[in-house]
């Protein structure tokens, strides 16, 4: 397994189907290309030269960091590898006020074991809310 934080040679196509299969949907090349260029850490896991898990944090360098887009190829799942993405990116984020994240419901407990907790007021503005409460993201009520 190889790791690296470099994009310089990143086939785009190749990290959009890694996020379509994970599941994590469809996130377009270009769209991945600019979301990796505009984080400030980035985290791609290569097997046999074949990108098998990645993700990436937006930060500013002092205040906060954001991991994001944490993804795993099926085949590789359940290896470990989503867990040294994490810990690369939080690594990669010490010395920030706060390191946060949304996690995929049901997944809270994994992003437990790297010391993240459930924020009581974190609040969200989505493209689309009602897709989001269906997936269990947000509430289906605004909040008062």
């Amino acid at each position: 397994m190889d790791w690296s934080s470099s994009i310089d040679d990143m086939d785009w196509r190749e990290l959009s189907e890694l996020y379509r299969l994970a599941p994590l949907g469809n996130k377009p090349p270009d769209w991945l290309q600019r979301a990796y260029g505009n984080s400030m850490f980035r985290c791609i896991g290569r097997d046999a030269g074949r990108i098998v898990a990645a993700g990436r944090a937006v930060a500013d360098g002092v205040d906060c960091s954001y991991l994001c887009d944490i993804a795993v190829m099926p085949s590789h799942q359940g290896k470990g590898l989503g867990r040294e993405v994490v810990q690369r990116l939080v690594d990669a984020s010490r010395g920030h006020r706060k390191i946060i994240l949304y996690a995929v419901p049901g997944r809270e407990a994994f992003y437990g074991q790297f010391g993240f907790r459930r924020m009581r007021t974190a609040m969200a503005i989505f493209e689309n809310p009602e897709r989001a409460a269906a997936d269990g993201y947000i509430d289906p009520d605004p909040a008062p």
